[in-house]
């Protein structure tokens, strides 16, 4: 299949996805009550794979959390809702944010149930500013061609 370019039927189904993928995995971090229940699964599923467990619960990694979580539903549910070629680059942009901190989580220390959410962010940033980038890319050529046609050039 040929590259796709941001407004496609096909890239604006990834937006879709993407906002799925989000609302399902961080919906239990919107509140205190789900994301001490997220937290004991997660670090059950990290000690039963050998990935290690979360740290201990405190008020503000509740907080701190629940802000994630109520933003990422937010901004989950317009790109499920609304999927725009904007919206696309706006969340690959923000999953290379969130796959430095997990990066940077787990090279000081953190708990290694973070491989697997590392891997998918970087999956769906890949997926979503690679289209981007060759639009980008087939634009730079295009000027390129232009000046050098047109004799305005070095």
């Amino acid at each position: 299949m040929p590259p796709v370019a941001p407004s496609h039927p096909v890239y604006l189904r990834l937006v879709r996805a993407s906002g799925w993928y989000d609302l399902i995995v961080t919906a239990g971090f919107a509140t205190p009550w789900t994301y001490a229940l997220v937290h004991r699964l997660l670090s059950a599923g990290g000690e039963a794979a050998g990935l290690g467990a979360m740290p201990a619960l405190t008020p503000i990694q509740t907080l701190y959390a629940n802000l994630m979580g109520s933003v990422v539903v937010v901004w989950s549910v317009l790109r499920v809702v609304r999927p725009l070629p904007l919206h696309g680059l706006l969340d690959g942009v923000a999953r290379v944010l969130f796959a430095l901190w997990q990066a940077y989580a787990l090279a000081h220390g953190g708990p290694g149930v973070l491989w697997p959410f590392l891997v998918l962010e970087v999956s769906f940033g890949v997926a979503q500013l690679a289209p981007w980038a060759r639009a980008r890319a087939a634009a730079v050529g295009e000027a390129g061609r232009g000046v050098r046609e047109s004799g305005q050039g070095w």
